[in-house]
């Protein structure tokens, strides 16, 4: 399990009432990621804290990381709060594709594999605010754009149910792989976000089943939260058994990239917060490795569910 954090979540970070930690520079958050046993890799916004190519490569070789992503964001700037991808003005359009473009280029600099994009400003507010053929067309065709450019950078579009707008454009997975079979690039995947698919009233693992079943490809932020609100947990601390049914499948389909951490500690102490993100993590996987996943599955063929909760209560709960 290759596990690695956002690093914005390594500093500052702010809601509409308070702030909390401390400002810290990028050496500052890659030092302290290699302070957190079980994390190699990490995930950098850009352009807000990648800084320059040559010396960020020099930084991470310093610490011994590894890049997950590069994280594109076209939310941040006032001209895009109503919408970068979807938006009509081309212009505008053209500006948040280039911060993509722009990204990937980074990421060929620095070596990092691919590219992610959460698009939260494209969707609307209020009803009768957008026209909702033009904006999806939009965002097909900006997306298209984008994953064209650069294709050995896989672009991977994260969606969210809601914020910063109240009705996101790409709000479900299923929405999400709509829009790259009709962008029709293989060179783009699904950033699924655990917390992103609970708001989203999703099952986490169901969502892994459907890209698959689609071709599509995927890379996993970790978290967790109640179900109402992204409140980015520690992993594993409110929905357990969700977790490790997700960690199921993504056994079972073979995927080896990253597990990136977007949580955030707020008032926790900083460390300590994603020292246990990351032990909850690996010790869910390593539960996981133990299983006969074989006779799991065999066992769903068969319709045998309470065979199957009963190795869910003695294997899983160890109840």
């Amino acid at each position: 399990m290759k596990q690695s954090i956002i690093t914005a979540f390594l500093g500052r970070t702010q809601d509409r009432f308070s702030e909390y930690q401390q400002p810290t520079t990028l050496r500052e958050r890659l030092e302290l990621v290699s302070k957190i046993d079980g994390v190699t890799g990490v995930e950098v916004v850009y352009p807000y804290e990648t800084g320059d190519a040559i010396e960020t490569k020099a930084m991470m070789e310093e610490f011994g990381l590894e890049f997950a992503a590069v994280n594109a964001n076209i939310k941040k700037e006032p001209k895009w709060v109503p919408g970068a991808l979807s938006r009509h003005s081309e212009e505008l359009r053209n500006g948040a594709i280039d911060v993509i473009k722009q990204a990937k280029d980074y990421a060929k600099q620095v070596g990092a594999p691919r590219v992610s994009c959460c698009p939260l400003s494209d969707g609307w507010d209020n009803l009768f605010q957008v026209d909702y053929q033009i904006a999806w067309r939009n965002m097909v065709d900006s997306v298209a754009k984008a994953a064209d450019y650069l294709p050995e950078i896989p672009l991977f579009v994260e969606y969210k149910i809601n914020e910063t707008r109240v009705n996101c454009q790409l709000d479900s997975c299923a929405k999400t792989v709509v829009l790259l079979k009709e962008v029709a690039n293989s060179a783009t995947g699904v950033t699924i976000d655990f917390g992103h698919s609970l708001l989203a009233k999703e099952n986490p693992a169901q969502v892994l089943a459907m890209c698959e079943t689609a071709g599509i490809d995927y890379y996993i932020h970790t978290n967790d939260n109640d179900w109402f609100f992204d409140w980015d947990l520690v992993g594993g601390s409110r929905n357990f058994l969700h977790t490790v049914e997700f960690f199921f499948y993504l056994k079972e389909y073979g995927y080896d990239k990253y597990f990136t951490a977007d949580a955030s500690p707020r008032i926790f102490d900083m460390l300590g917060f994603f020292r246990q993100h990351a032990q909850m993590n690996a010790a869910m996987w390593n539960l996981v490795e133990k299983l006969d996943r074989k006779k799991y599955r065999q066992l769903m063929a068969e319709e045998r569910h309470m065979d199957l909760m009963d190795l869910v209560r003695t294997e899983i709960y160890r109840l």
